[in-house]
């Protein structure tokens, strides 16, 4: 009787161990990019318990060993579980991560594109056909977000054009938002000016945010005409200046010696903000006018 339970035993805790080992290569094969996959390195998976470990169940052993630091491989790596939200949580997927490593190789590697019979525009468009077009919507949108913070403007740019003929794409005044202002720090003034007045042709019509941007896009390559031209259309299209819009174009007015245009922006402080005097306060504190020196 005892050789049977001990058979028996024997045979349960060979199929729990199968059962894990087939678990874990799971696991480490959901880990691998898909390029991996591609070149056929799932042959070469190996048992990821060695034949030791095969004993008979031990409860206690299920808390120690590899099976922690697997779990921590999970949580930090691919979509296994749920996406937080980004405003909470934001860490890039590995194919976010793979997605803007490849656009960027793509762009610095001109040489490696010839010896490849491609140029470099072919090259970077292999990669929007491949890796970029298997992306899910919120990977793309964390690209052009990272892009973005890198100050990659030449494949954002590219990036967003590209999510403008997604299905899924609705005219977004954020997106919009965020690409003048990305120009706007580069001084590429005129593509600026150009997605800015877009905005009106895909049927929406331009928040604060928006005029804020390219008001500040424009003063930044000191075109001061063209910047109040925009701030009178933004109030006349019933669209309210916000502190950050009075902040941009008092400072840089008065930087640039245009007193009477910086007092007249303060006046409107007084129609747009419901305590002017604390704001222009806080202004002035944080941005103290620039004092001429006299040489005598």
């Amino acid at each position: 009787m005892s050789s049977v339970l001990g058979k028996g035993v024997q045979r349960t805790s060979g199929l729990y161990w199968g059962t894990i080992d087939l678990f874990l290569n799971l696991l480490f094969l959901r880990s691998l990019p898909m390029d991996a996959l591609h070149q056929g390195s799932f042959h070469r998976f190996r048992p990821l318990i060695p034949s030791s470990m095969k004993k008979p169940l031990n409860p206690k052993a299920l808390f120690v060993g590899p099976v922690p630091s697997i779990r921590c491989g999970i949580r930090c790596g691919l979509r296994g579980g749920p996406r937080q939200p980004l405003w909470r949580h934001h860490v890039l997927s590995t194919e976010a991560i793979q997605a803007v490593q490849a656009l960027k190789l793509a762009k610095s590697l001109p040489v490696a594109s010839d010896a490849a019979g491609l140029s470099g525009e072919g090259r970077m468009s292999e990669v929007f056909r491949g890796r970029i077009s298997r992306l899910l919507k919120a990977d793309l949108l964390d690209v052009f977000k990272e892009l973005q913070r890198q100050n990659e403007w030449e494949i954002a740019l590219q990036v967003f054009a590209f999510i403008k003929k997604e299905v899924w794409y609705k005219p977004s005044l954020s997106l919009y938002g965020d690409m003048i202002l990305l120009l706007g720090k580069n001084k590429l003034i005129e593509i600026a000016e150009e997605l800015f007045y877009e905005i009106e042709k895909v049927g929406v019509q331009p928040d604060t945010r928006a005029y804020t941007e390219i008001i500040g896009a424009f003063l930044h390559v000191g075109m001061v005409e063209k910047a109040m031209n925009i701030y009178h259309l933004m109030k006349a299209s019933g669209c309210s200046p916000d502190k950050l819009t009075f902040t941009i174009l008092i400072r840089n007015l008065e930087n640039v010696g245009e007193e009477d245009l910086a007092v007249a922006i303060r006046s409107d402080c007084e129609q747009y903000l419901d305590s002017p005097e604390k704001f222009l306060e806080e202004v002035d504190k944080k941005y103290p006018k620039r004092r001429s020196l006299k040489l005598v």
